[in-house]
């Protein structure tokens, strides 16, 4: 009787294991060996994870591999989520081919150039032993082939949720996240976002005696003025009634002129060494803020995320300065913001639409070619964007004017925006080699540099006590809070007349008309936020109308803005106060700090005389001059 137990038993094992599967996940930009794919983290609020990027302009990337440990042996089906980025202008088979290889098997299936959204892709079936396996991506293109993740299941038909919180919580379970941050870290000041205007604010705000968390989602500082989006800095430092501020930029400031210039003109490490050395900042590079918790009115904490490991780490502060560009945590927080442009009557700006509407800035992809001394291949690239005699552009770089998505949701349609400036890059690259009538001239010349990370001018505006506008610049309105001094021009982008002649509601072209200024400084009241009571910003998301935001956004300028975020931080740690109340209470103490500056006191170079406005105006433009 015993045995017959034993055997019914193994038998009823035997026909309920099939059903369960064993499945293992991999992240993609957790892969140990990145090889030649890039970590592209731009659009991971609107998917839920980074992804890699096969970035070769044309040339298969080196591959990626990493290894993952099978517990059982089997035979597992492969599954993997990507997207055919050319879909939205192109019905047939784009691009971006890779391949996926287990344990040394190519699957047959070719991923990436199908599917009109992120999906999961079937890649094929592989036979695995028990234990460590490699796997590997192996690019066929060098055209932006991209991949989120891979599936591994013994049941084909098990296959992980498509988007949003059921997919979020599918990747926590499989990689055995825990539910809530592990780590807390306590500061006076948390910074998010590392360009020029969030590393001067926690630099100023640390020498001033305030601990501060600089967090920014790229391995490398400096936002659009790092070597990965190539904008040099612009407008005029240590000018107007605060001349202290802005001598800060000497300490880490390129020194060489140009957009879309070699990667050694925007010394990235000067930056690097510029944070490493504030003993009072400790740097989060390469984690991504992803949501926050409130205390009413205030934020009491942030949570940032590794955008590789997916390590999630939870930021206490008293203060905190959104300086991402975007005002995401302003947004997180629900502070009161504005995106697009405000009708003429509502602030009674000349420059501003009849009507309101949502047009913006664009997101500029940038790049170069070279001079090979021979001759140079390029593959046919046709994937919608139809180039001939008389529309191509017939250059052999292309800076700030190659400006997309002005349009478009710059937050929303950010991925779309990007490849977009890729597409028209290569779609006109591909056309001068190999079609056009004077293609010689491009004989010897190749891709050297094409900008993945997107140069955006504008998306979120948070909203102040204070919303700069046309007039106060215009008429040169004094306020008693006046802070750091704009000096750009009134510098509003809009697509390209010709441009929009030729490629009409695809335009990737923009102009713009300079309208000098009478240097300017802005009030203090546009640098934190009405609603969230312990919210700075700095950077182009501060408080200002459309028009307004023309001549703030250049970062020179928002260097000087996080520069004063810094001092008033300090201050309020001082005197145990929120934002508001160092204007209503404090100003006096702000306005010493601002005159003498946070930049250090030993003569340096000034290597900030470029990129400067062609003119500035000897009175406001209300006044007699100006056009």
């Amino acid at each position: 009787m015993t045995n017959i137990r034993n055997i019914l038993f193994f038998l009823l094992l035997f026909v309920v294991h099939p059903s369960i599967a064993s499945e293992y996940l991999i992240e993609a930009e957790s892969f140990s060996e990145k090889g030649g794919w890039k970590v592209d983290q731009q659009f991971m609020d609107q998917m839920g994870s980074p992804y890699l990027l096969a970035h070769g302009m044309g040339v298969p990337v080196e591959d990626a591999k990493t290894k993952l440990n099978f517990r059982e042996k089997g035979t597992y089906h492969v599954y993997v989520r990507t997207y055919n980025w050319t879909s939205p202008w192109y019905k047939g088979k784009g691009p971006g081919c890779f391949k996926i290889q287990v344990a040394g098997k190519t699957l047959p299936t070719v991923l990436g150039c199908e599917g009109e959204k992120w999906t999961w892709q079937y890649a094929g079936k592989v036979n695995v032993k028990s234990g460590e396996v490699t796997v590997v991506l192996k690019d066929m293109t060098g055209f932006d082939g991209r991949i989120d993740a891979v599936y591994f299941t013994t049941k084909k038909d098990i296959v992980p949720p498509m988007e949003g919180n059921e997919l979020a919580d599918f990747r926590k379970k499989m990689l055995g996240l825990p539910a809530f941050p592990k780590e807390v870290s306590s500061y006076d000041l948390v910074v998010v976002g590392g360009g020029i205007a969030g590393m001067c604010a926690a630099v100023t705000a640390a020498r001033m005696g305030c601990k501060v968390a600089l967090v920014n989602d790229r391995p490398v500082l400096g936002g659009n003025n790092s070597a990965e989006v190539r904008v040099h800095l612009g407008g005029y430092a240590e000018i107007g009634p605060n001349e202290g501020l802005g001598r800060i930029l000497r300490e880490f400031g390129h020194s060489k002129k140009g957009n879309a210039q070699p990667a050694e003109y925007y010394e990235d490490d000067k930056k690097q060494n510029f944070i490493e050395a504030e003993k009072n900042v400790t740097l989060y590079a390469n984690y991504r803020a992803v949501s926050v918790q409130m205390n009413g009115t205030e934020i009491s904490s942030v949570v940032i995320k590794h955008i590789e490991t997916g390590e999630e780490i939870c930021l206490k502060a008293a203060l905190f300065s959104d300086c991402t560009g975007d005002g995401t945590i302003g947004y997180l927080a629900g502070a009161d913001f504005r995106m697009g442009r405000e009708s003429r009557s509502e602030f009674g700006e000349s420059l501003a639409p009849e009507k309101a509407d949502s047009l913006t800035m664009g997101a500029s992809i940038q790049w170069y070619s070279k001079d090979n001394g021979k001759k140079t291949v390029f593959p046919k690239f046709n994937y919608g964007m139809e180039f001939n005699e008389n529309n191509c552009e017939k250059v052999k770089m292309g800076e700030w004017t190659w400006e997309t998505g002005m349009n478009k949701n710059q937050i929303d349609e950010a991925e779309l925006i990007r490849d977009y400036g890729l597409l028209v890059v290569y779609s006109n690259w591909s056309f001068l080699k190999n079609e056009w009538k004077e293609k010689e001239k491009y004989r010897n010349w190749s891709l050297e540099w094409v900008a993945y990370i997107a140069g955006k001018r504008e998306s979120r505006r948070l909203m102040g006590d204070y919303i700069l506008k046309q007039d106060d610049i215009d008429k040169g309105v004094f306020h008693e809070d006046a802070s750091f001094t704009t000096t750009w021009s009134i510098d509003l982008h809009f697509p390209d007349p010709k441009n929009s002649e030729l490629f009409p509601g695809q335009e990737f072209k923009a102009a713009t008309k300079h309208l000098f200024i009478h240097p300017y400084a802005v009030p203090y009241r546009c640098l934190y936020s009405r609603n969230v009571n312990n919210l700075f910003m700095a950077g182009r998301n501060i408080s200002t109308t459309h028009v307004g935001l023309g001549t703030v956004r250049v970062m020179r300028t928002t260097g000087m803005m996080g520069e004063v975020v810094g001092m008033a931080a300090a201050l309020c740690r001082q005197y145990g106060v929120l934002p508001r109340e160092i204007y209503q209470h404090h100003l006096p103490e702000l306005k010493k700090m601002m005159k003498e500056g946070a930049g250090v006191k030993s003569e340096l170079p000034d290597n900030q005389k470029f990129n400067l406005p062609n003119r500035l105006l000897e009175k406001p433009r209300a006044f007699g001059q100006g056009k």
